[in-house]
């Protein structure tokens, strides 16, 4: 499982882009889509909404469970994925691409988010 270099992640599983224009995007990671098996339903916050790192800001429904969407950093939700709403399984066969959950407006980003490879390791165990 190859994760992109140019991304972060959390370990709550969640990648996040650099910021362009002071906005990243926000997505799970192949492991979070994998261990979740097929994802059925998707709750994404609202537009306008402020989340905070660490803290769940939706859900994901999959076949096995339903476990919730975390925001790997503060800020303003600028746009939500309507296609991963109509269509949930994006999250599982692109998670990096079209899988994408939302993108946010950054007001603050904790220290800890990881590297690619620290947070390959960290996914191995």
């Amino acid at each position: 499982m190859d994760n992109p270099q140019q991304l972060r992640y959390s370990k709550e599983h969640e990648w996040l882009s650099d910021a362009e224009g002071g906005v990243s995007t926000v997505g799970i990671t192949e492991h979070a889509a994998n261990a979740l098996g097929d994802v059925v339903f998707v709750q994404l916050p609202e537009v306008g909404a402020t989340v905070t790192a660490g803290e769940s800001c939706g859900e994901l429904e999959s076949t096995k469970s339903v476990s919730d969407l975390y925001s790997p950093v503060d800020g303003e939700i600028t746009a939500v994925n309507e296609d991963v709403v109509a269509d949930p399984s994006l999250v599982n066969s692109a998670p990096f691409e079209g899988g994408w959950l939302f993108k946010v407006k950054i007001t603050g980003e904790p220290e800890d988010l990881l590297t690619a490879d620290a947070y390959t390791a960290f996914t191995a165990g």
